[in-house]
């Protein structure tokens, strides 16, 4: 059997409460989970590109089977070169934003 590998894409800017959720409910279903940390020279960032990795690496820390990396280009082409299967993502509504805003 070939390994379950995810992709979850995101800015990670910042890496939010709602992120971490998906990826630990996630856990159980893939054998590896990457973070592909988008890079859009087009998109003004609160944190660089070093903070949002360091953040990720920090938030999954206790979670080998999660990697984060970072990548240019179109989601589906990252997920045939890292041999991804599958591509993780969350909904929200125009309510989660506040809610995790005002949690902080």
């Amino acid at each position: 059997m070939s390994e379950r590998i995810a992709v979850f894409p995101g800015s990670f800017d910042p890496i939010t409460i709602g992120h971490v959720s998906i990826v630990e409910r996630a856990l159980p279903l893939f054998d590896r989970i990457i973070m592909a940390v988008g890079v859009n020279s087009t998109k003004k960032y609160m944190f660089s590109l070093e903070q949002r990795l360091a953040r990720l690496n920090a938030s999954f820390a206790g979670h080998k089977q999660v990697d984060a990396i970072t990548y240019e280009g179109l989601t589906a082409g990252l997920c045939k070169k890292m041999h991804a299967h599958f591509i993780v993502r969350g909904l929200r509504n125009s309510t989660d934003h506040g809610n995790e805003r005002a949690s902080r």
